[in-house]
């Protein structure tokens, strides 16, 4: 059991990751409170015998806001003496066994200037650890110290089923230079964090189709043409040239929400900048259908009550798939290279709903 769930955020959504755990809090039983500090990127929830596993323990990848979930044996950060840190973090650490160490930092300023103190202390202590036999290779959950500052660390560990798998929870991506637009670089990060390797490469190939509502320029788009799937672009404004030119892309310029395709496609993708609560029955509606069998979007967030508009787009999406008696699944998650914005990931499944 545990003491405490430390989560990284987006600067800015503590509120609203602090409210998703308390509203988990609230249907699994667990006796505890949400604590975050505005623009800190972490929040923490705090009670005792919190589950580790089960099916009433926190799940990675059903907190929305989550960049990476680690779980606590104390609430408390340990303070530690600039003169000699690492006694203490052994101590606390004695007797366990973890495979890999990870030392992170909230993503702000002055978290991030911590960059050069890891690379300096970290060889040290890992050094340290190895001898100490905490580290082994045999072991299965990695060892997360969570640096407030150089002096100042939340000692904790995840399990690689239940984790992001990059440091701080974010995937370090490249633009690429061809791209029309960085809006890009969120559609490759859901591709990586909604589906596994297999899963790429048995969706995301050539002879299969898409659609792109909203598309324009072609940031999206282009995630899908470098695949090799044909993409139907629905957009009033200009599609890339060299996109236009790959012979991949139909330009299409039409309403994106009365739009459907004469034949089923493999993927619906969608950014527009529209209501939230629209563009989720909209897309609800394509896999209540069939005319989609996968779809990624995004949901753009008002400013206030945020995770209220959220639990209102899950309960649009559910009531229409539940009401067409489709079996689904869907998986809603903050990016790193999202903004004020959500991206969610529906599948139509097989089987009886």
């Amino acid at each position: 059991m545990a003491n405490a769930y430390l989560i990284y955020c987006r600067p800015g959504f503590e509120k609203e990751a602090a409210a998703e755990l308390q509203h988990h809090a609230e249907r699994h039983g667990w006796n505890g409170y949400a604590k975050g500090k505005s623009d800190s990127a972490y929040v923490v929830f705090c009670g005792e015998d919190l589950p580790e596993t089960g099916p009433y323990a926190p799940r990675w990848d059903d907190l929305v806001f989550a960049r990476q979930l680690v779980i606590l044996p104390e609430s408390e950060a340990l303070a530690l003496d600039p003169q000699d840190r690492i006694t203490p973090l052994v101590a606390r650490l004695a007797g366990q066994t973890f495979r890999d160490l990870v030392l992170e930092s909230p993503d702000t300023n002055e978290g991030n200037s911590l960059s050069g103190f890891f690379k300096a202390f970290g060889n040290t202590l890992k050094s340290v650890l190895d001898k100490r036999g905490i580290l082994r290779k045999k072991a299965t959950r990695t060892l997360h110290l969570f640096f407030l500052d150089s002096a100042t660390v939340y000692l904790g560990y995840s399990t690689p089923e239940n984790a992001s798998p990059w440091p701080q929870g974010i995937p370090r991506l490249k633009f690429p230079r061809e791209a029309p637009s960085r809006s890009t670089l969120k559609l490759e990060e859901a591709f990586l964090t909604f589906l596994s390797e297999s899963e790429r490469h048995e969706w995301l190939r050539e002879g299969l189709t898409a659609v792109d509502l909203g598309a324009a320029p072609g940031g999206w788009t282009y995630q899908l043409v470098k695949r090799g799937l044909q993409v139907t672009a629905i957009d009033n404004g200009p599609m890339d040239r060299n996109l236009m030119q790959s012979g991949q892309v139909e330009h299409l310029k039409v309403d994106g929400f009365h739009y459907r395709p004469p034949r089923k496609v493999t993927w619906l993708v969608c950014d527009m900048i529209e209501s939230p609560a629209k563009v989720a029955h909209t897309i609800a509606g394509w896999i209540a259908d069939g005319d989609a069998q996968r779809a990624i979007f995004n949901l753009k967030l008002p400013m206030k009550k945020r995770f209220e508009e959220l639990l209102h787009c899950q309960e649009v999406m559910d009531d229409l798939l539940r009401q067409k008696q489709v079996k689904y699944r869907l998986q809603i998650k903050q990016l790193y290279h999202d903004r004020e914005e959500v991206t969610a990931y529906l599948i139509r499944e097989t089987g009886p709903a």
